[in-house]
């Protein structure tokens, strides 16, 4: 896909990958739509200065179901194409089970699994008419291999693989595609809070983190070339192959860093 002048709707991109996305995205000359729960924190000229060939702000709060069902009447009273749809905006959770607070549980659900349906759902049926279009969801390595405290984000992550998984043999042959992102450590705020979460239950020594702006580079290369699932790459894709085809080692190494 040629990225010049097409139109990218983005979520979460105020900050952290979304950030990055949106200011890679921008110099390759798109038409930016950020979609964000406080416009006040998106600088358009910022984008502008880039190269963007235009920049507007939508405001989004996937937390809330009717926020995103105003999002989508005002989307479609502005009869605004749509040309690539970046899932990215995420909430993390973390902790031994019993721990985790339960309205954090389900607002991570319906931010990264509900919400991420809901706007694809509203979105899609415009771009199949079109015969183009391309979504990407931001799951994680966390989506397909399963670590002690990280329970109900990998539950999450997992949903967003499986939908990906299931939309994308759904739309052969429509001139619509999916992109898969198989996260890992991104160095953001989210990838900050993660010691605090984890606390003293698990170790972080198998966890190694990318710039914001790499895995960006990363993943536009990827929408450019049509790919339908990004890897991490290095050591992430070695953990994500061991538990793959030798889930009993990769749960074996797990195990010495856990401690309940």
């Amino acid at each position: 896909m040629n990225l010049a002048n097409k139109r990218v709707f983005i979520t979460g991109c105020n900050r952290g990958m979304g950030l990055a996305f949106a200011e890679r995205l921008a110099v390759k000359g798109c038409n930016l739509n950020l979609l964000v729960r406080d416009p006040a924190t998106i600088d358009i000229d910022h984008f502008l200065g880039l190269g963007a060939r235009s920049a507007i702000v939508w405001q989004l709060d996937l937390s809330d179901r009717r926020s995103i069902d105003s999002f989508l009447e005002e989307w479609r009273s502005a009869d605004t194409a749509v040309d690539v749809l970046i899932n990215n905006a995420g909430f993390f959770t973390a902790g031994l089970i019993e721990e985790q607070d339960m309205d954090d549980i389900y607002r991570m659900l319906q931010v990264n699994l509900a919400g991420l349906i809901h706007l694809t759902h509203g979105v899609l049926p415009a771009m199949l008419e079109r015969g183009s279009g391309k979504v990407v969801n931001n799951a994680s390595i966390s989506g397909r291999n399963f670590f002690p405290c990280s329970s109900t984000y990998a539950a999450g992550k997992a949903g967003v693989v499986a939908f990906t998984e299931s939309i994308k043999q759904e739309l052969r042959g429509t001139g619509v595609s999916t992109l898969l992102l198989m996260t890992a450590g991104v160095k953001t705020d989210m990838y900050d809070s993660m010691e605090g979460l984890f606390g003293d239950k698990l170790k972080l020594d198998m966890v190694s983190s990318v710039s914001p702006e790499h895995w960006a580079n990363k993943v536009v290369s990827a929408i450019e070339d049509d790919r339908l699932t990004l890897m991490p790459g290095g050591f992430e894709s070695f953990i994500l192959a061991l538990g793959r085809y030798m889930p009993g080692v990769l749960q074996w190494a797990v195990r010495r860093q856990f401690n309940r």
